[in-house]
């Protein structure tokens, strides 16, 4: 045993060595700068910054010692740990302690270490306990209401043979994180690639708390400007994804629940100052995730990714990501085979900012042509400008968009393509239909609901739900009533405004109309305006109630979904899955997913000018909404009714078109996947709970 303990103490003490911060393999960012960025269609262009400091100290953050990260105290993650052995070092001697100590640790069974990770370099301390835990926790699993477990899968389902890991970067990921269809994307898309087989991670900020997200222990420091910073991952396994957030103050300080602040900005409509800063770090947090943490929860996955993969970059937030990856680590010779796909999610959030700004990108010159852009705006400063999106769509290998209406859309000139028309061309775009979560909606188990139902039963089920959504909102009682419904953030995309232009000409037909919402205050105020106008028939819910949309989205009739642009929408499958009949606008997805007479109305085009309702769009949804009405208690309707509960709506199919368009990149080791089944989505251990 003296033999061992000295070992250990020789190891430790080689792999503690702390290299000079002035080493070139530090990864740099820029200097944070407080320009304030804008959007196409309002100001909500999903950016950052307030008043705080950013580098203010925090009771749940980590501690800064000047540069240094004080030690941590938080719980850590059983599954997460560090192997330094599987990484490029910057630095020879800290490469050779490490080898010496390879073969010394494998005899006695330290194959999962922790890590600090500095730079592109990484420093080990290996830790007893954990490593007890972490193989405890690797032997727990358990079956949970019938569920398909891990440990039961076929092994000839176990994964596709393929080596090559998805690796998902966005701004969002639900339930954690979430203002709209970008979330419930990566939500929902990667446990079905998970399902066919293939590895796959997601990276997001830490922006709260969550409770289910554990510290890995694993750190990075990333230098910015003259600064070096330092972020820690934490991680959960849900639903066969790893699921890792960044944590630095820079997220979780402006979001977190005691600020009331925003994802993007301190209020809807309002972008924190300092967005390039939080979304470079992502980035660049985002391409070391996959080679640091050490993640061992998969039966038939163990280990880091690795530098074989595959990133899906997400909207503006993540385009810097294709362009890190090529100037810091590709001309290293890292990352040789990866690949990026950029996934827009809306064209109309581009993170536009001035053009010196560039200089703080910390990129070489020969990526500003890609960033290069002139509009007629002036915001946020007149002239020429950056545009994060037009990189990302131009250093990408494949653009890929959330439906082909809407890519067909984004081409067709500079109104709909919001001026990236052009580098769309260029870059050659394709569509795939977004799916839906039909775990969370499904009215056969929806816990918000007063009365379960399926096909069968649809129609005896939902006029008792009417009543009870009716009773909730406070509106008169009565079944026979034809019920329509809108839930959705308001702001001029969604169109709420032509909505509530649109309520006085058809409101004096027999019907109810609840909207549901929250986003600007002045459409705020609109729809609560029609409470006052007409207390008998309308309702406006200017608030964030999960419940309140599940029983809308099951009571109502009728779905209205107004949208100036929508580029899939899930509003619309989410009703139809309920047996809800839509009313859409003819734009983008809903043109895809909306069949007129089949699972819906159609109510045209409208203009995508948002700084007033255009007359002939109002008219549009009265006329519209009449013809809808007209259906209402006919077999017309209940045959539509039939027709949307039959569709597979779920992430299945739009999973199998991803993988197709990923094996269109040749990459090395990508296989195709296989016909699996999610495992045991409702079991507890697989239930997010942030």
């Amino acid at each position: 045993m003296k033999g061992s303990s000295a070992l250990v103490a020789s190891v430790l003490a080689a792999s503690t060595i702390f290299l000079s911060s002035s080493s070139v393999d530090r990864v740099a960012i820029f200097n944070s700068r407080s320009d304030e960025s804008s959007s196409f269609v309002n100001a909500e262009e999903r950016g950052d910054g307030n008043a705080r400091s950013l580098y203010a100290k925090e009771k749940f953050s980590p501690r800064f010692d000047g540069l240094r990260l004080s030690e941590p105290t938080r719980a850590q993650s059983p599954m997460a740990t560090v192997t330094a052995s599987q990484y490029v070092s910057g630095s020879t001697r800290v490469s050779t302690a490490i080898s010496e100590s390879k073969s010394s640790l494998a005899q006695l069974d330290l194959k999962n270490q922790f890590m600090t990770r500095n730079g592109l370099r990484s420093l080990n301390n290996v830790n007893m306990s954990q490593i007890k835990c972490n193989a405890k926790a690797l032997t727990k699993r358990t079956e949970r209401n019938g569920c398909q477990t891990e440990n039961d899968r076929p092994l000839s389902a176990s994964a596709c043979g393929s080596c090559v890991g998805l690796i998902f970067l966005a701004a969002e990921v639900a339930p954690w994180c979430k203002t709209g269809g970008l979330g419930d994307v990566l939500g929902g898309l990667p446990p079905a690639m998970a399902a066919r087989g293939y590895r796959t991670m997601t990276i997001c900020p830490r922006y709260d708390q969550y409770k289910d997200g554990w510290d890995t222990n694993v750190l990075v420091e990333i230098q910015v400007g003259d600064r070096i910073e330092t972020v820690r991952f934490f991680h959960c396994y849900k639903r066969g994804v790893d699921r890792v957030f960044v944590d630095h103050p820079i997220f979780l300080q402006k979001v977190w629940g005691k600020t009331g602040s925003k994802i993007y900005g301190p209020r809807a409509g309002k972008d924190y100052d300092d967005n390039q800063l939080r979304f470079s770090l992502l980035c660049l947090a985002a391409l070391e995730a996959p080679r640091v943490l050490n993640l061992n929860n998969s039966k038939y996955h163990s280990g880091p990714y690795g530098e074989d993969v595959v990133f899906i970059a997400n909207d503006w937030h993540t385009a810097l990501l294709p362009c890190y990856l090529k100037s810091m680590y590709k001309s290293r010779g890292i990352y040789k085979n990866a690949k990026v796909v950029f996934c827009i999610h809306n064209i109309a959030y581009q993170g536009r900012f001035a053009f010196s700004d560039f200089s703080f990108l910390n990129l070489p010159d020969k990526f500003k042509g890609s960033f290069d852009f002139i509009d007629g705006y002036d915001k946020p400063v007149q002239g020429r400008k950056i545009n994060w999106m037009k990189a990302g769509i131009l250093e990408s290998d494949r653009v890929l968009t959330v439906s082909p209406n809407y890519a067909q859309e984004l081409i067709s000139g500079p109104a709909k393509g919001v001026e990236l028309h052009k580098p769309l061309r260029k870059a050659t775009i394709s569509g795939i239909t977004n799916g839906m979560d039909v775990q969370e909606w499904n009215p056969a188990t929806d816990k918000f609901i007063s009365v379960n139902y399926d096909a069968t039963t649809v129609m005896d089920a939902k006029p008792l739900l009417k009543e009870a959504l009716q009773a909730e909102v406070g509106l008169p009682v009565d079944r026979n009533i034809p019920l329509i419904g809108f839930i959705g953030r308001l702001e001029e995309q969604k169109g709420s405004d032509i909505l509530t232009a649109a309520v006085p000409q058809f409101i004096g037909q027999n019907v109810q109309i609840i909207v549901l919402g929250t986003g600007k205050k002045h459409l705020e105020r609109q729809i609560e305006v029609l409470e006052l106008k007409f207390p008998d028939k309308a309702r406006g819910v200017a608030k964030f109630n999960v419940p309140l949309a599940h029983m809308i989205t099951a009571g109502a009739d009728f779905l209205l979904v107004p949208s100036r642009f929508e580029p899939c929408g899930l509003i619309q499958l989410n009703a139809m899955r309920y047996g809800t009949v839509p009313i859409v606008s003819s734009t983008g997805g809903l043109v895809d997913t909306v069949k007129e007479g089949f699972t819906g109305f159609h109510m045209g085009a409208f203009s995508v000018e948002c700084d007033a309702v255009d007359p002939a769009d109002a008219i549009a949804v009265a006329t519209t909404v009449k013809r809808a009405l007209a259906t209402y208690g006919t077999p017309a309707l209940r045959e539509m009714v039939q027709n949307c509960m039959a569709q597979d709506l779920s992430w299945k199919g739009p999973a199998k078109l991803w993988e197709k368009v990923l094996l269109s990149l040749e990459i090395v080791g990508l296989e195709p996947g296989i016909e699996g089944e999610e495992i045991a989505p409702l079991a507890k251990e697989n239930v997010a709970t942030p």
